[in-house]
C-alpha cells in the first residue's frame, strides 16, 4: 500500500502573519489551535496530493508543495499584493501542466500549478 501525503506544514517566525497570509492568498480556512503559534488548514480540496522526486543543485536541497490555481499569474499578483515575491514566471512544463514559483512573506517557496 502506498504512503499518501497527508498533511503539511509551512513554520515560520510569525505564524499568525503566515496564517492571514495563507488564507488571504488562496481562500483556504485556518482555525488556531495553539494560542496564535499553530493553526490548522482545511484547504477545501477533495483530491489527494501527487508528489514528485527530484535532483536539483548543490545546497539547493529543499522541500516544496504546489497549490492547484485557475490562473498562476493572477495568483502571483495577489501574492505580491500580500507581501510575497515572484521566484519563478509561470512557464509550460514540456508535456505537463504551468507552473509558477512564489516566496511567502517570510521567504519560504512554495509552487503554483495551474489547474486543468
Amino acid at each position: 500500500m502506498p504512503n499518501p501525503v497527508v498533511h503539511f506544514e509551512v513554520l515560520g517566525k510569525d505564524a499568525g502573519a503566515l496564517a492571514r497570509f495563507y488564507g488571504e492568498a488562496f481562500g483556504w480556512q485556518l482555525q488556531d489551535v495553539m494560542e496564535g503559534q499553530y493553526f490548522m488548514v482545511d484547504t477545501g480540496g477533495e483530491q489527494t496530493i501527487a508528489g514528485g522526486v527530484g535532483a536539483t543543485g548543490e545546497g539547493d536541497e529543499h522541500v516544496m508543495f504546489y497549490v492547484q490555481v485557475e490562473d498562476p499569474a493572477a495568483a502571483l499578483d495577489q501574492i505580491k499584493a500580500l507581501g510575497g515575491s515572484t521566484v519563478r514566471e509561470p512557464m509550460e512544463v514540456p508535456g505537463g501542466p504551468t507552473i509558477a514559483h512564489f516566496a511567502d512573506p517570510e521567504g519560504h517557496v512554495v509552487g503554483l500549478v495551474k489547474g486543468e
